[in-house]
C-alpha cells in the first residue's frame, strides 16, 4: 500500500503532505463511526418507508420470498414475481437475473425474518463503499478531500433513489466496484481481480463494467493486456450470464430484451450498430429523458469525470440502458440503476481533478506555493463535490426527511396497518403494491392485479392508482368482479378494502409455499 501511495503522489507531480505520507497509520476509528452514522441514515430512511407503507410488493417481497427460501436451503423462490409474469409460482429469481450473490444474505434470515432485514443489510453495503472512496481519494487528495468525497457518495442522488425504491442486488455494486478500482489502484491486482470476480455474481450484466474497466485498463501502458482479458471476460460473463444461466434456471433470456429497432437478437443489433452507428447516437437521445439522465450523473459531479478515462468503466453499462428502445425505467433518474455507476464515477471525478490540476497548472507549480495553498488546491474540487450533492438533496428522494409526515403514520397509512392486520397468519392473500411488504413475512403474498388468483384474503385500493393499474377506474371494477364472485368485504377504511371468500386455496399454489410463515 506505502509503495501504490509514494508512485500516486510523485505522478502529480505534489510533495506528499505529512499527512498522506504518514498514509500507512489510516484513521479507522472516524471511518468507523461516519459509516456507521451512514448505515443507519439508509436503514432509517428504508424502515420509515416500510413503517408509513410507501415501501412495495415490487420489489421489495420479491426480494423477501427468494431471501426466505434461500434461508431454507432452496432456490429463491418469489411465489409473487413467477405468478405476476406468468413464470408460475415455482418462479426461481435466479431465472429473471443471475444474482447468486444474494444467497449471502440468507443468513441473516435465520436472526430476523422479514423485509427489514433486507433494507438494513442494504444499507450497511452501501455505506462500506465510504471506505474505498475515501482510501482512493486521500491517496491522491489527502484526507481531508477524501470525506469530503466520500460524504458526496453518502448523499448523492443515485443513492437515495436506490434506497427510495426498496431493495435491489444493487445494494452490492457501489461496494465492489469502488474496492475493484482502490485496489487495483493500490496495486493489490490478486484483490482487484477478486472483487471483479464478485460482481460477476451479482446481475448477469455486471460483466458489461467489468468490461469497462478493461477499457479503461487498455488506455494505461504497461495494462492493455490486463485490459483486453477484463473485456474479454467480462463480455463473455454477460452473454453466458444473459443468455443461458437465465435460461437453465426457467427464465426467458429474451424477457429484457429492449433494442427492437437495432434487431430481433444481439448478433443482428450487434452488425445494425456496426453499419448504422449514427442510428446509435440517436437512440441515446430519443426520448429527451435519456439525456437529461446522463446530464445528472456528471453535473453534480463537476463535470470531472469526463476528464477522466476511469470513466469508460461506466459506459458500457450506461450504454445498455441508454440505447434501449423500450423499458422507460431504464432511462429515469428514479429507481436504482444509477447506483450501479456512481461509486465509479466518484472515483473518475477524483482522478478527473488530479489530470486537469497537472493540466491546467503544470507539473512545476505546486512546489513553488506554501504548503498550506497547495492543501487548498487538492481540497477546492472535493469542497465542490460535497456542496453540489447537498444542493441536490431536496429534490430527490431525501428530500423525504425534510417531510413531517414521513415519521408517523398519517390516517390511511394507519388504514392500511389495520387492513393488514386483519388478515391471519399463513394465509394466501392478494395484497396491494404497497401493502405487500407489511405481510410477507407472516402470509403468503401475490399482487393485486388484473388477473383473477383465487386467493382466499384480497386487499385492494379504490382510492390511489396502485401498480400495475392503469387507472383507479380499473381497480374500481376489480373490486366489483370480485364482489360480484363471492367475495365478502370485512373492512373499508380510506380507499384500502378487504375482501374474503372461505373455500380451497388455489390449486396451482404449492403446499411448500405454506412453510414461508415464520414468527418472531
Amino acid at each position: 500500500m506505502a509503495e501504490a501511495v509514494a508512485v500516486s503522489e510523485k505522478a502529480d507531480g505534489d510533495e506528499a503532505p505529512a499527512r498522506v505520507r504518514r498514509s500507512r497509520v489510516r484513521p479507522r476509528l472516524p471511518l468507523a463511526l461516519l459509516v456507521a452514522a451512514a448505515a443507519v441514515l439508509y436503514a432509517t430512511y428504508s424502515l420509515l418507508r416500510i413503517h408509513t407503507f410507501r415501501a412495495s410488493t415490487y420489489d421489495l417481497v420479491i426480494f423477501d420470498q427468494a431471501i426466505r427460501s434461500y434461508s431454507r436451503f432452496g432456490l429463491p423462490v418469489a411465489m409473487v414475481k413467477g405468478v405476476h409474469n406468468g413464470f408460475g409460482p415455482g418462479f426461481s429469481i435466479l431465472g429473471d437475473h443471475f444474482s447468486p450473490m444474494l444467497a449471502v444474505l440468507a443468513p441473516l434470515y435465520w436472526i430476523h425474518d422479514g423485509p427489514e432485514t433486507l433494507v438494513i443489510a442494504q444499507a450497511v453495503l452501501l455505506a462500506l463503499a465510504f471506505v474505498p472512496i475515501w482510501l482512493y481519494t486521500e491517496r491522491r487528495l489527502g484526507s481531508a478531500a477524501a470525506y469530503c468525497v466520500a460524504g458526496a457518495y453518502t448523499l448523492g442522488w443515485p443513492i437515495a433513489e436506490a434506497l427510495a425504491f426498496d431493495f435491489h442486488e444493487v445494494a452490492f455494486v457501489p461496494l465492489l466496484s469502488a474496492l475493484m478500482v482502490e485496489r487495483h489502484d493500490a496495486g493489490r491486482r490478486g484483490q482487484a481481480a477478486f472483487m471483479a470476480g464478485m460482481l460477476l455474481l451479482v446481475k448477469e450484466d455486471m460483466g458489461l463494467l467489468l468490461a469497462g474497466f478493461g477499457l479503461y485498463l487498455l488506455t494505461r501502458r504497461g495494462e492493455r493486456r490486463a485490459g483486453a482479458i477484463h473485456v474479454l471476460v467480462g463480455l463473455v460473463a454477460t452473454w453466458v450470464s444473459s443468455r443461458v444461466l437465465i435460461s437453465a434456471f426457467g427464465g426467458d433470456d429474451d424477457y429484457y430484451w429492449a433494442y427492437g429497432s437495432f434487431g430481433p437478437d444481439l448478433p443482428s443489433a450487434a452488425l445494425h450498430l456496426l453499419t448504422h452507428p449514427w442510428d446509435a447516437v440517436k437512440a441515446l437521445g430519443t426520448p429527451p429523458m435519456k439525456l437529461e439522465t446522463m446530464a445528472l450523473l456528471v453535473l453534480p459531479l463537476l463535470l470531472l469525470p469526463l476528464a477522466s478515462p476511469l470513466t469508460l468503466t461506466a459506459v458500457p453499462l450506461l450504454a445498455e440502458r441508454m440505447l434501449a428502445d423500450r423499458i422507460p425505467n431504464w432511462w429515469e433518474a428514479r429507481y436504482h440503476y444509477n447506483a450501479f455507476l456512481i461509486a465509479v464515477l466518484l472515483l473518475a471525478s477524483v482522478d478527473g481533478a488530479v489530470r486537469l490540476r497537472r493540466l491546467l497548472a503544470g507539473r512545476s507549480w505546486p512546489r513553488a506555493l506554501p504548503r498550506r495553498l497547495r492543501r487548498v488546491s487538492r481540497l477546492v474540487p472535493a469542497v465542490g463535490l460535497l456542496v453540489a450533492a447537498v444542493v441536490t438533496v431536496p429534490y430527490f428522494s431525501f428530500g423525504e426527511f425534510g417531510d413531517a409526515s414521513f415519521y408517523r403514520r398519517n390516517e390511511r397509512a394507519r388504514a392500511a396497518a389495520a387492513a393488514a392486520a386483519l388478515v391471519p397468519d399463513g394465509a394466501l392473500v392478494e395484497a396491494v403494491n404497497p401493502l405487500g411488504p407489511a405481510l410477507s413475512t407472516r402470509t403468503r403474498v401475490l399482487l393485486w392485479d388484473w388477473e383473477p388468483r383465487d386467493a382466499p384474503w384480497v386487499i385492494a385500493d379504490t382510492r390511489r392508482r396502485q401498480f400495475p393499474f392503469g387507472s383507479r377506474d380499473e381497480q374500481i371494477r376489480r373490486v366489483e368482479v370480485l364482489v360480484a364472485g363471492g367475495y365478502r368485504t370485512l373492512f373499508q377504511r380510506e380507499g384500502f378494502i378487504v375482501l374474503h371468500r372461505p373455500g380451497p386455496e388455489p390449486v396451482n399454489i404449492p403446499q411448500s409455499d405454506r412453510k414461508q410463515v415464520t414468527r418472531y
